[in-house]
């Protein structure tokens, strides 16, 4: 048995891949900055909805927001003490405004917003590579001999 095995591992491996994706468009992004014409490019945002809908329902995470077909996970009360969610969760998200920010020559790309992209998208990485780190430490523990 391997980490991919373990579905954290697995959703994990999904957002450190997707993270990588978004870094290389936002620095195309970057690097056509002077370019007549170009429009800015973005991924969907990574949900944990649906890459854990992807892990139960064995449909691979496809990466764009949307949950892949089968049954979706719903919150279980498994003891008195868990708490209802205090209202439903909205299956609408709102999309991204076009940019304002468009030179004479069509080029909407603007640096400051590509920077802060890039730099969501580093502590992001740094965060889930972090969380990867702990857990192999755990497991890691869990897996030692006492006394040994």
């Amino acid at each position: 048995m391997g980490p991919d095995d373990i579905p954290l591992f697995s959703m994990l491996k999904n957002r450190l891949g997707y993270l990588t994706e978004r870094q290389k468009v936002v620095a195309q992004n970057v690097a056509n900055g002077d370019t007549p014409g170009y429009q800015p490019r973005d991924l969907k945002p990574f949900t944990f909805q649906a890459s854990l809908d992807a892990q139960t329902t064995g449909a691979p995470y496809r990466g764009n927001g949307a949950a892949p077909t089968g049954r979706p996970v719903q919150m279980l009360a498994t003891s008195a003490g868990h708490l209802a969610p205090s209202k439903p969760v909205s299956q609408f998200r709102s999309p991204q405004g076009p940019d304002s920010e468009t030179t004479l020559d069509g080029n909407s790309v603007t640096l400051e917003d590509q920077m802060l992209k890039m730099t969501d998208a580093r502590m992001n990485y740094d965060a889930a590579v972090s969380f990867y780190q702990r857990s192999m430490s755990m497991l890691r523990t869990a897996a030692r001999r006492p006394n040994g």
